[in-house]
């Protein structure tokens, strides 16, 4: 079987490598507890962002504590149906991305959804600067999300990509990238909205990584739910005997064996 990109043209040849290492990471996520009665940006704020930066610098990606309730994760889950919150819904086998079906939220997005997105850019923008840095790149990402976000509709990628993506029995997605025009901040987050082995079995997060000069890495996620995994969208910089290089790493999710599987995807460009 050959994976495929999002744009369902692009095979991926590396795909089929044996992997180096598969670490699986832990389920309960790592760092401080958070106070799930304060707002969003307190919450996603009393993360442990030192250690969640050395995990994302290791592996590609780190899982923070629980940051939603179990009731915000059913209200998040629960705005499937109601289709007139979303401006787009993608059959994934329709387009060999592979089985499942997800939906782009329209503006404006539901508070709770917003306010984790504001939350975590700017988490996230002392990482994707070091990142550029070390591999050599601009950094042309601003201090506020608004501020990126007018630099990508000024560029023509209007559309918004906060995503609530869907999984039954049966279904997975293909390794890919989210790359939605020539903007893009190297990270993203996925928030897990049900319980595994409560509510579905399977679906793990998966992420491989091509070495520089090696076999492919790959990682597994058990996606807890109210539990955020930050990863890499396109590259992340490895560094070897001669300085820093861009390792490409491509992301998807293993097929769900049992039930049904929802996660909120936060990715912080806009597309075209």
């Amino acid at each position: 079987m050959r994976s495929m990109n999002l744009d369902g043209n692009t095979p991926l040849p590396w795909a089929t490598e044996a992997t180096e290492a598969i670490k699986v990471m832990a389920a309960e996520g790592e760092g401080t507890e958070v106070d799930l009665t304060a707002g969003p940006a307190t919450r996603v704020g009393q993360v442990d962002w030192r250690s969640m930066t050395e995990e994302v610098n290791a592996y590609g990606c780190a899982m923070t504590p629980q940051i939603l309730s179990r009731a915000e994760c059913a209200s998040i889950s629960g705005l499937y149906e109601q289709t007139g919150r979303f401006r787009s819904t993608i059959d994934m086998a329709r387009y060999r991305f592979g089985s499942g079906q997800y939906r782009y939220f329209a503006s404006p997005f539901p508070e709770l959804v917003a306010e984790l997105r504001e939350a975590f850019y700017p988490r996230l923008l002392p990482i994707a600067r070091d990142w550029a840095r070390k591999l050599g790149r601009p950094a042309p990402w601003p201090d506020s999300l608004d501020e990126w976000l007018a630099m990508c509709h000024a560029a023509g990628q209007v559309k918004p990509t906060p995503i609530l993506l869907r999984y039954r029995a049966g279904d997975w997605n293909a390794l890919h990238r989210d790359l939605y025009g020539d903007l893009v901040f190297p990270l993203q987050v996925v928030i897990g909205l049900d319980e595994p082995g409560v509510d579905h079995d399977g679906g793990e997060f998966l992420l491989v990584e091509q070495r520089p000069r090696a076999q492919s890495r790959g990682t597994a996620t058990l996606l807890r739910q109210g539990h955020a995994l930050v990863f890499t969208t396109r590259d992340r910089p490895v560094e070897s005997a001669r300085g820093w290089s861009a390792s490409p790493v491509r992301h998807g999710v293993s097929t769900v064996r049992r039930g049904i599987r929802h996660t909120l995807g936060l990715v912080f460009h806009d597309a075209s």
